[in-house]
């Protein structure tokens, strides 16, 4: 058959997207805004003496490199979409730029933790003054960038939730920066009125529990994505009765796992005793949009397959297809 032929038959695997979006524009935004008011912390935390704002400092140099992170990510995928090494796109680049940023924030917790605790047993004498303001500051500059990072474009297409998880990351690493800017205020408030040092320490102790939850959540989340385990059971059941729905159809095995932020792979086999083209059991599951591309295996039933075997008999028909998003 001549190469042109198969024409009509072949797709792309395009399902991270190949331009630049709006979580990019706005990733790049933040990674500017993260290092400008890291600089001004960074050289305030020296001239007023303040470990408080030092400390903040470095946690905000800690996320801007997370934040790189997503970037690259973005840029990744996009440069690498039509890349055939890839078997189903680089749809997944971006759960991996979230899974890494929840390594970055597990860390950053584990260190702002230790810090808090040396805090307690050393205290620092803190220019109150001085660091309140750059910390005030510090605090606008994360809720901006916090609002920039929303990520508004959280989708529910069929039963299944959609998440930008590098967007999610690199939001969750601003929130937690404001998190400990607020934390920060709020002991700095209370030592300079109440002679209440030790709040210091004991509110970065809070803050990094709480950083290390969401960092244990997107993990969680992520590594499922990863993993291919992230499909409900209720999911998979949806599909198996769309398919059982009709005449004596019978799912024998079931595979469902994300190939992007929006898309999802499935690799279906059916036994049946009157075998159709794969192109009908496709249609039973049209109301699946987020179906984007789908494998259907048919097997006559009454005759057993051959197992380990590469051959395809006569009796089955498979067939690669690229459904709509």
């Amino acid at each position: 058959m001549h190469e042109k032929e198969l024409e009509p038959w072949q797709h792309t695997h395009l399902f991270g997207g190949t331009e630049v979006h709006t979580g990019e524009r706005r990733t790049r935004w933040v990674i500017a805004l993260t290092l400008t008011m890291m600089v001004a912390e960074l050289y305030a935390g020296f001239a007023y003496n303040s470990m408080a704002l030092l400390a903040d400092g470095w946690h905000m140099a800690s996320h801007a490199a997370a934040l790189l992170v997503a970037a690259f990510a973005y840029a990744f995928a996009r440069r690498n979409a039509g890349n055939p090494r890839f078997s189903f796109g680089t749809g997944k680049v971006g759960a991996l730029g979230g899974f890494a940023s929840g390594v970055g924030l597990a860390i950053g917790a584990i260190l702002v933790f230790v810090e808090s605790v040396e805090r307690l047993l050393s205290p620092v004498e803190i220019h109150f003054d001085e660091a309140l303001l750059v910390a005030g500051i510090g605090l606008v500059v994360n809720l901006v960038s916090a609002a920039l990072l929303h990520d508004d474009g959280h989708h529910h297409h069929g039963a299944e939730h959609h998440h930008d998880h590098n967007l999610r990351g690199a939001y969750l690493h601003v929130l937690a920066d404001a998190l400990t800017s607020l934390f920060a205020i709020g002991a700095l408030l209370a030592g300079k009125y109440f002679g209440l040092s030790w709040m210091d320490g004991a509110t970065g102790m809070l803050a990094s529990l709480v950083v290390a939850r969401w960092s244990v959540g997107l993990l969680r989340d992520t590594g499922a994505v990863l993993l291919d385990a992230e499909v409900s059971p209720e999911r998979r059941q949806q599909v198996i009765e769309a398919i059982e729905a009709e005449a004596d159809n019978r799912v024998c095995d079931l595979h469902v796992w994300r190939v992007g932020p929006k898309h999802f792979s499935a690799i279906v086999s059916i036994v049946t005793h009157e075998p159709r083209p794969p192109e009908h059991y496709k249609q039973l599951l049209h109301g699946f949009s987020d179906l984007a591309h789908v494998t259907v295996e048919v097997h006559r039933c009454g005759e057993m397959p051959r197992h380990g075997s590469t051959r395809v008999s006569k009796n089955h028909s498979v067939d690669n297809v690229h459904g709509a998003a």
